[in-house]
């Protein structure tokens, strides 16, 4: 196995995200139907998490990893009132098609592995579609880590996906969260030595030690009209989240509907800290949206 494509296994992505998910007080009742649905040539099976009434949908993306359904996360959407469609990778779990990724030697973030992840993403929200009735509300894409990548170039695809939210989603080039990764090495102390200028002068200069076509996530994101919301930790060692959070401050000068917030202790795995806030964000924003669309 290539020795970066192991380290971005390690320390990028290959995560607990769907393994384990805080409690919710509220519990409204909802229903769960397993699906098949076709993307890109190969069959891909999940399943729905459907309330009595969604006032909005959402497709949870993955971040790296040989990942499968993220039921835990879809449990707790669906608790608060949001129906979810999570789905098994392609090539894990029960879903067709061929892995890309570090388990297998073989890289994950290249244009074209990220390229046909976001069609997966874009046929998924297509089958959570169908499966609801007509006032569903607003649907978007939750995702994590490596999905900062993806669900930008899913929603340029389908104009049926209103909002996105993503847990420490780069807003950085891939060969870029490289140079950084390379850089933090891993190191859960790094920020107590390390500088963010000498940080930001590694991703300038440092060379690349693979070469491949790199993705930049502006690119789709200065091209779509939907809402975004970005939530981030301050000490997140995967990506430079002061770098990410200053390219959308520049789109949003630009008169792009993106948001995001920081919260200071936490690291990589916002999506499922010990604490609660980052999930209670996403939800407040998601129904912020959903009233902001009825009002329409």
């Amino acid at each position: 196995m290539k020795p970066y494509l192991l380290f971005l296994l390690c320390c990028f992505g290959f995560s607990s995200f769907g393994q384990t998910a805080p409690e919710s007080a509220s519990q409204p009742d909802f229903t769960t139907e397993n699906v098949k649905f076709n993307s890109a040539g190969v069959t891909l099976e999940g399943t729905i998490f459907k309330p009595e009434h969604p006032y909005a949908a959402v497709v949870l993306v993955h971040g790296s990893g040989q990942e499968t359904r993220m039921v835990n996360m879809a449990s707790l959407l669906a608790k608060n009132g949001i129906a979810v469609l999570t789905y098994d990778k392609r090539g894990a779990g029960k879903s067709g098609g061929i892995y890309t990724g570090p388990e297998v030697g073989t890289n994950n973030i290249d244009s074209a592995n990220l390229n046909l992840l976001a069609l997966d993403a874009s046929a998924a929200s297509n089958a959570l579609l169908a499966q609801l009735p007509a006032n569903h509300g607003p649907l978007g894409l939750i995702g994590f880590s490596q999905a900062g990548w993806v669900i930008p170039l899913a929603a340029k695809k389908n104009n049926q996906v209103n909002f996105m939210i993503l847990f420490s989603g780069p807003v950085i080039t891939t060969l870029e969260q490289l140079r950084f990764q390379f850089y933090t090495q891993g190191n859960t102390s790094f920020w107590d030595t390390h500088t963010e200028a000498e940080a930001r002068e590694h991703i300038k200069s440092d060379p690349d030690r693979y070469q491949f076509a790199g993705t930049d996530p502006q690119d789709a994101l200065s091209t779509l009209p939907i809402r975004g919301l970005w939530l981030f930790g301050g000490k997140d060692i995967q990506i430079p989240v002061l770098l990410s959070i200053e390219h959308l401050n520049a789109l949003k000068q630009q008169g792009k509907l993106y948001d995001y917030q920081l919260f200071p202790e936490l690291g990589h795995d916002t999506g499922y800290s010990k604490s609660q806030e980052p999930f209670n964000a996403a939800v407040q924003w998601i129904k912020t949206i959903a009233d902001h669309m009825k009002r329409k």
